[in-house]
């Protein structure tokens, strides 16, 4: 962890590690904790839910970000635990995330999933109808939107796309990137990435 913060830091970056603990039991995770590590991602809710409610109470000012794949009835338990969901794919999502806001001061930060690569079998919003998913979700629904997120193609160069995901953020006038992952997140902080999910360069391989 702390040498890919040095290598943020000599890039003059702000860009900002998500350490992705799914899979890895707290006592593997509390000594980054301890080390001051405020940002950790998960993609399964009830091992979420199981593992972070008890130490968020005591570590207040970690946040605790969603990068997994959400259905729609697991809402509820997203909205009182995480802090951001980077994975908003699909409009009945979003509502349901509205309808569960209601019930909580928690006003959670959201990313937009961008099919950067339109592909068939991927989920996320073309880019050609974020600007109006982005007006609906934050007009009608009153969603906290901040950015976009991406997963680029497999197989093919992931610096054309977030460069594609860069150009897309300035038109829709958001202010923050969700991308980049441990085997390329040098070239999304060169594309102005601010938050990239790393963990098996941090963790190791998951077995």
């Amino acid at each position: 962890l702390v040498s890919i913060q040095k290598e943020i830091q000599e890039k003059n970056n702000k860009t900002k590690i998500i350490v992705v603990s799914k899979t890895f039991p707290m006592e593997e995770i509390m000594p980054l904790i301890n080390h001051g590590h405020k940002n950790f991602g998960e993609n399964k809710v009830q091992e979420a839910v199981q593992k972070w409610t008890p130490i968020k109470k005591d570590f207040k000012d970690i946040n605790l970000h969603m990068i997994g794949k959400i259905q729609s009835n697991k809402a509820k338990f997203i909205i009182p635990l995480f802090d951001y969901i980077h994975s908003l794919d699909n409009l009945k999502l979003a509502i349901k995330i509205s309808d569960e806001q209601k019930k909580y001061k928690n006003n959670i930060k959201i990313f937009i999933q961008v099919n950067i690569g339109n592909e068939l079998h991927k989920l996320g919003i073309s880019p050609s109808d974020i600007e109006e998913f982005k007006l609906k979700c934050i007009n009608e629904l009153n969603l906290n939107i901040i950015g976009l997120m991406c997963l680029p193609p497999k197989n093919k160069k992931a610096e054309i796309y977030f460069k594609e995901m860069n150009q897309l953020l300035k038109k829709t006038n958001l202010k923050e990137l969700s991308m980049g992952m441990s085997n390329d997140y040098i070239d999304a902080i060169d594309n102005n990435s601010s938050y990239v999910r790393i963990g098996s360069k941090i963790f190791g391989s998951r077995g």
